[in-house]
């Protein structure tokens, strides 16, 4: 093996100078999102199979998810829901090669951000 010099090594850059531009961020939080959706989808299974069990026990979980705690992880799934869907458009888009120029990205990236908020907002007062 090559006798080599580690010492004289340039490092590589990390988390300290570095900057998180909007598309690495709303990139990590659609991966995130879509891991909430599927704790949002096991929480109405875990519903859907109280009701199935009996009144008792549909009683403790409907409970549980009409409370203001069930609410607000409701709230996040659509929200997560919602932004998920917008994300996946924009992939869409990026995937026929359009708006890959960085401020067309900036502005997919807000209007994900934005939209997905007005929709959950749309969605929790249409129902």
């Amino acid at each position: 093996m090559a006798d080599v010099n580690r010492g004289n090594r340039p490092l590589s850059p990390h988390l300290n100078i570095y900057r998180p531009q909007l598309n690495s961020m709303t990139s990590i939080l659609v991966r995130i999102s879509g891991n909430a959706l599927l704790v949002g989808a096991i929480v109405i299974v875990w519903w859907l199979l109280a009701a199935a069990t009996g009144a008792d026990y549909f009683a403790v979980v409907d409970g549980l998810i009409t409370s203001w705690f069930g609410d607000l992880v409701m709230l996040g799934s659509l929200w997560a829901l919602w932004y998920h869907t917008l994300g996946g458009i924009r992939h869409l888009i990026w995937d026929q090669g359009y708006g890959l120029d960085t401020d067309t990205a900036d502005k997919m990236g807000w209007g994900m951000i934005i939209g997905s908020v007005v929709f959950t907002f749309l969605t929790v007062i249409a129902i």
